[in-house]
């Protein structure tokens, strides 16, 4: 993720033996007694990529809970996003007088079947992945890429984003996105300056999509 963010946010990606980190308290308090092997697995990797960030920032060492939705809570005056899928973590934190909010997504790089393919892309959107040049699952980059989108808008406007709320372009040559977000979203957002569009870049390697973008402070 270190490509695809400025240097005022701090990235980590999980190593091996931060899978099977030891949580704070805190943290344990969140994932709960009956949560399976893989899920306490990914919690662990995002929270010791987490805290690596947060002391790359200067910070002290504190715990990164999670809200009733998930959503990593972050100490105050810190913004960051969590991100795993199989095989991969890693976390992205920097301070809020420099970032107003940072997204990223990773996915494995593979077909989407047409149910998902139908909840995530507007047809304008199908009809863009058709035009993209072969050899690239695009669907899977646009999942990933509105997934960044919701991380950067949820902590910002504390409200929800549907997939076919966010319009996405994407640049395959440049590596980038931009996702123009719904005028009624926009308008029913209760903070002032919500976003209309957040841009974000694209990476494809190793088998997996990897998305990132940040909304810089005001």
């Amino acid at each position: 993720m270190r490509d695809l963010l400025p240097s005022t946010v701090a990235v980590a990606v999980a190593g091996p033996e931060d899978w099977t980190g030891e949580l704070l308290p805190a943290e344990q308090a969140c994932l709960g007694e009956r949560a399976v092997q893989t899920r306490r697995r990914d919690f662990a990797a995002g929270r010791m990529c987490a805290r690596r960030a947060l002391r790359d920032l200067g910070l002290p060492t504190t715990a990164v809970p999670a809200a009733a939705d998930r959503a990593p809570v972050w100490p105050a005056g810190v913004v960051g996003s969590i991100t795993h899928t199989a095989g991969y973590c890693a976390a992205a934190a920097a301070h809020a007088t420099d970032i107003r909010s940072v997204g990223m997504d990773a996915e494995q790089h593979r077909e989407v079947n047409p149910g998902v393919r139908r909840l995530v892309l507007l047809p304008e959107e199908e009809a863009t992945c058709a035009r993209l040049p072969s050899g690239t699952h695009w669907p899977v980059v646009l999942f990933s890429a509105k997934e960044t989108v919701y991380k950067v808008w949820h902590p910002v406007v504390r409200g929800w984003l549907d997939f076919h709320d966010a319009r996405l372009d994407i640049d395959p040559d440049a590596g980038t996105f931009t996702a123009r977000i719904a005028p009624a979203r926009v308008d029913a957002a209760a903070v002032d300056d919500p976003p209309t569009s957040i841009s974000g870049h694209f990476v494809i390697a190793d088998g997996l999509v990897r998305t990132a973008a940040v909304l810089p402070a005001r």
